[in-house]
């Protein structure tokens, strides 16, 4: 699904872009504009309503139709939710929900209904408060670890898609996948996590989807071309005012997904790794060295059109949330769990109480 036709404001992206593209395109440091960040929480359904156009057969790059189906009740959350360890975010962009898990048990402890629109990609700090991008109201929200009310929100980012948090800075990355034929994408870098960010641009990449960084603070970004069918990936080195582009070889990712670091390699999605079986996949690179090293095949259920795209690695187990798997009249989308890196089919999957799930999270 291409966003040929944004008709106001496009709907529901989480795109990733992960792979080859020539070296020797320049970024540039963009103008930063207003920004704005905020105790209080952002208003709620500024932005107009999109059209999304279906020819072509691309993959939907994280785009998924609204169905705009308003989550009746309010947030909720189990007294007992702050004190686990280890809690597991689901955002679903359909209903505009956040579903809160223990992990690794995956009962579900509570439920987030922000003041926001599109909940998209998530991620982690180092207090392990997590950051839900806030796809059409144009920012992002934090919340503490178990809690329901926000705790900041950062404003003025034009269709933000995915987020990354610098473990040695503290810095907090977020994607645009910018609103034009032409591209207009970037990324927005807000120093700890507040202020005004700095936004990078690269000629190679007009849409920006994911991001991710590695243990020594590098960022890595995919995204496509303005035709929205060539895949790029790229590293903003720590300290670095442009990013490098990146021809990954060893293999071929079709469409982007989520960029994650796994412990050992930068790990990039591929949406159209099975063309017309249906079968996604995740791709284990070097990174800056160039290499796809390793192949983790997704197979939700067999069907054709899913859509795992902001997945979590959690050590030896990978979390996919599919966004265009109905398993019932009244739930649509599900959450596998998989091997890593051996993938396969999952060894369980949650089929209960998702909008599209999209973004998701583990925090500790």
């Amino acid at each position: 699904m291409s966003i040929s036709d944004l008709g106001g404001y496009a709907l529901g992206i989480s795109v990733v872009v992960l792979a080859g593209c020539g070296n020797g395109a320049q970024s540039q440091l963009a103008p930063s504009g207003s920004f704005q960040q905020s105790s209080a929480q952002s208003p709620l359904g500024q932005l107009s309503a999109g059209v999304l156009n279906t020819a072509g057969g691309l993959p939907s790059a994280g785009i998924v139709p609204l169905h705009y189906r308003p989550n009746p009740g309010g947030s909720w959350m189990s007294p007992d939710a702050a004190k686990t360890k280890d809690l597991l975010y689901v955002s679903n962009i359909d209903s505009g929900t956040v579903n809160v898990y223990s992990y690794p048990d995956d009962k579900q402890v509570g439920t987030i209904k922000g003041d926001y629109d599109g909940p998209d990609g998530i991620c982690v700090d180092k207090k392990n408060d997590i950051w839900v991008v806030n796809n059409q109201d144009e920012g992002l929200v934090e919340y503490k670890h178990g809690g329901t009310s926000p705790i900041a929100n950062l404003y003025g980012i034009v269709l933000p898609i995915g987020c990354s948090v610098d473990p040695t800075t503290g810095d907090l990355a977020v994607t645009n996948y910018g609103i034009d034929s032409s591209g207009g994408g970037s990324v927005s870098i807000f120093a700890h996590a507040k202020g005004t960010p700095k936004v990078y641009m690269d000629s190679q990449i007009p849409h920006f989807n994911f991001c991710g960084y590695d243990p020594k603070g590098n960022l890595y970004a995919d995204g496509t071309d303005a035709g929205q069918t060539v895949f790029h990936f790229a590293e903003l080195p720590k300290g670095k005012k442009t990013f490098k582009n990146i021809t990954l070889k060893g293999g071929f990712i079709d469409y982007p997904g989520m960029v994650q670091w796994d412990g050992k390699y930068v790990a990039g999605g591929d949406q159209m790794a099975g063309g017309a079986s249906g079968v996604d996949a995740i791709y284990q690179t070097t990174g800056a060295g160039g290499k796809i090293v390793h192949e983790t095949p997704l197979d939700a259920d067999g069907s054709v059109g899913e859509e795992i795209i902001g997945f979590w690695i959690q050590g030896s187990t990978l979390i996919g949330p599919n966004a265009t798997d109905p398993y019932s009249e009244y739930d649509i989308g599900s959450v596998g769990f998989y091997k890593y890196p051996a993938g396969g089919k999952p060894t369980k999957t949650l089929k209960k109480g998702f909008g599209a799930p999209q973004g998701s999270a583990i925090s500790e």
